[in-house]
């Protein structure tokens, strides 16, 4: 199986959680699942799959292309888009280029994959598109999910689209939840109130497997246990180390609301005669030189010890290593403390299970998965984290009564054991998985011996004014192909029907080329005899229900049936501008009634309804991971938004003059070459940017 983890900073040991707000519980639980699953009898291999980065800035770990895990697994680290380490807004426009090179790792081994499992949005888009291509069942779990933060920032006034790129995120999430055969969440909250905001909301298709600890990290202080080193570093601060701790560990993210925490402390009568206060927020050397969000969350804290002079009652230390956290939690559980998290919500919460894994009773916020854990565990209090005087009344008395510090310990100890062991999460979850992979076929790997087999480039263009709308211009290029030493192969991609396609062929003199997708990409046939691709037919069929989307496109107001243009996968609308609602509202309501198809607007006119599994660029890609074609030995040319999806990733595309405004936003992009003539003129002008037709020409991704 392929578990995709995308962004942050993802290795097998020693994992820099809290360096960074992308570096977070998501790499422990994907690692640690990771190697549950691996030691299985049912599973013979994992591969976490994230990117690679060469950053002077980061480790030189995360330059490796592969890191074992254990045996069975293993991490493969991809190249894709810039060297430097990108924090995850910024990777969107380039995970069209993960999926190529992903696709190019899949075609390289013995065998496809029998299950991809996306983690988070990014993710969750990457394993989608792959999925479809190369039709095999597709797991997801958001950890945290957009619309949830959207709404939580809104209500601060604070949700900037420039710097949280929600659309882009929201709309993959989407996406991941309509391709999905299973959605694994971690609580019973996160289904009900969270996915539910979301219009491909199916609870059905979800599964509550709550992550494990790993617990032979996280476990009680035996009798021989000595004071670690961490000890000392916390000493430094506290006038009297030995009062019992109030520890909280997390990253530094306004979420994680520490700031409460620190006022609640602060302001509860006598709560620090009787406790010391101990901050873990992730890894510092100069705070000036943070990224602005934890450094402003670092700040806060320093600026709040000094408020409240919590001087020798808080500690609050620059640095510690991942093997200090075990201890942190022995050390506060000796001390008969407490561990607390106060974060404004909390989909999981991990640190939660590894301190009941070590014996500390807890307080958490009662937004999230806390709710389960201690309920489950019966080992200490919610709390309203917008409360401060709430949360600090729940710690004092949580520290107050011994015999239920005890039985809390003890609790939570039985708790963690018997509900959230990973070797249990691992069994839960292949019972699961399995059901969706039964009876599926991965998209075929071989190659036949036809002129298609011998090509080693290939030029595919969209019909309507991108190869059409200037004779002259046409002839040209059909010449040029003609005279080529290369192995030149030609393609045409278009929403028109196979047979209106060859009629617009034959009346412009134009040979039929050796691939042709049609009707939106829900065709595909190859050379002069038009031969059909079965095996595209046989895995576009994937919940495709003719008549269910028939029902509800009918309903819809303003969208008229263009029976001439159907076939069995595709139908096809023309939309009254006047009448019918615009395209988000028309792709919302397909979703809330649970239809799993892609929906294509043609020139702002016609809408195309295909199977989930198909689309113009998972058609020419299908056909490259079939024959074994580089993307980047593809040159892909089109002017308008249907387009967008062949012009994306590793392929070079061709942007001509006359194009609509959608594609736009593909301008700056390396591989995206922007004609300066319109129709085929700009086809030949982006053959010689690209040198397509000779050497081909790599544009250098953007500068470092």
């Amino acid at each position: 199986m392929l578990s995709l983890t995308v962004h942050g900073l993802v290795r097998a040991t020693e994992i820099e959680l809290g360096r960074d707000a992308d570096t977070g519980g998501q790499v422990s639980y994907v690692i640690d699942q990771t190697r549950a699953l691996a030691q299985h009898p049912d599973v013979s291999r994992v591969d976490v799959v994230t990117r690679l980065i060469r950053d002077k800035r980061v480790d030189e770990s995360y330059s490796q292309p592969f890191e074992p895990i254990c045996e069975g697994a293993q991490i493969v680290r991809i190249p894709f888009g810039p060297r430097r380490y990108l924090r995850k807004e910024n990777l969107w426009p380039h995970l069209d280029s993960l999926i190529d090179q992903l696709t190019r790792y899949v075609r390289m081994q013995e065998r496809t994959p029998d299950l991809i499992h996306g983690h988070y949005a990014d993710a969750g888009y990457v394993g989608a598109r792959l999925s479809k291509l190369l039709g095999v069942p597709f797991v997801f779990t958001g950890h945290s999910l957009g619309r949830v933060k959207k709404l939580r920032l809104e209500s601060r006034g604070e949700a900037n689209e420039q710097t949280y790129q929600f659309s882009a995120r929201i709309e993959a999430e989407e996406r991941a939840l309509e391709t999905a055969a299973l959605v694994i969440a971690s609580t019973n909250q996160e289904v009900r109130e969270q996915y539910e905001l979301y219009d491909h909301y199916q609870p059905d298709r979800m599964e509550v497997i709550p992550p494990g600890v790993d617990l032979s990290r996280f476990s009680p202080p035996e009798p021989s246990w000595k004071r670690p080193g961490i000890a000392d570093e916390l000493d430094r601060f506290l006038t009297d180390p030995s009062k019992p701790m109030v520890l909280a560990l997390a990253r530094a993210d306004e979420r994680k609301n520490f700031e409460g925490l620190i006022r609640a402390f602060g302001e509860t009568e006598g709560l620090r005669d009787i406790a010391n206060l101990i901050i873990i927020a992730g890894n510092r050397d100069d705070i000036n030189e943070m990224s602005p969000g934890p450094r402003r969350v670092l700040t806060q804290i320093l600026t709040l010890i000094d408020r409240y002079d919590l001087y020798g009652s808080a500690a609050f230390p620059k640095h510690h290593e991942s093997t200090d956290v075990p201890e942190l939690y022995r050390l506060a559980a000796q001390s008969k403390g407490v561990f607390v998290n106060p974060a404004l919500t909390e989909p999981f919460g991990l640190t939660l299970l590894e301190a009941a894994a070590t014996g500390l009773p807890l307080v958490a916020t009662n937004d999230g998965g806390p709710q389960d854990i201690i309920d489950t565990c019966q080992n200490g209090l919610l709390v309203d984290a917008f409360d401060s005087a709430a949360v600090g009344r729940a710690i004092r008395d949580a520290l107050g009564d011994e015999e239920q510090w005890r039985r809390w310990s003890e609790s939570g100890l039985e708790g963690v054991h018997a509900a959230y062991a990973w070797e249990s999460h691992a069994t839960h979850y292949l019972k699961e998985v399995t059901k969706v992979v039964r009876g599926t076929r991965p998209a075929p790997v071989f190659r036949r011996r036809t002129k298609l087999a011998g090509m080693d480039r290939l030029i595919v263009t969209d019909l309507d004014d991108t190869l059409t709308g200037d004779d002259e211009a046409l002839h040209a290029l059909l010449d040029r192909l003609e005279t080529a030493e290369a192995q030149v192969g030609f393609g045409i991609a278009t929403g028109r029907t196979l047979s209106e396609a060859i009629e617009l062929l034959e009346d412009l003199d134009v040979r039929v080329p050796d691939v042709l997708i049609t009707a939106a990409g829900s065709q595909l046939h190859y050379g002069k005899h038009m031969l059909p691709d079965r095996s595209w037919e046989r895995q576009i069929r994937y919940r495709w229900d003719r008549k269910e989307v028939e029902r509800v496109l009918g309903a819809i107001p303003g969208l008229e049936r263009v029976a001439s243009a159907e076939t069995p996968y595709r139908l096809r609308y023309r939309l009254d501008p006047e009448r019918s609602p615009n395209i988000r509202d028309i792709r919302r309501r397909v979703r809330r009634e649970g239809l799993r198809v892609t929906t294509i607007l043609d020139h702002e006119v016609y809408l195309d309804v295909v199977p989930v599994r198909a689309s113009p660029g998972l058609a020419i890609r299908f056909f490259c991971f079939k024959w074994n074609l580089e993307p980047q030995r593809l040159l892909c040319a089109g002017d308008s938004g249907n387009d967008w999806d062949m012009l994306s990733g590793d392929t070079l595309g061709v942007v001509v003059s006359n194009h609509t405004p959608e594609l736009e936003r593909l301008r700056g992009r390396s591989r995206v070459y922007f004609a300066k003539s319109p129709h085929a003129w700009g086809i030949l002008e982006g053959i010689d940017w690209y040198d397509f037709l000779g050497e081909i020409r790599i544009p250098a991704e953007e500068p470092e």
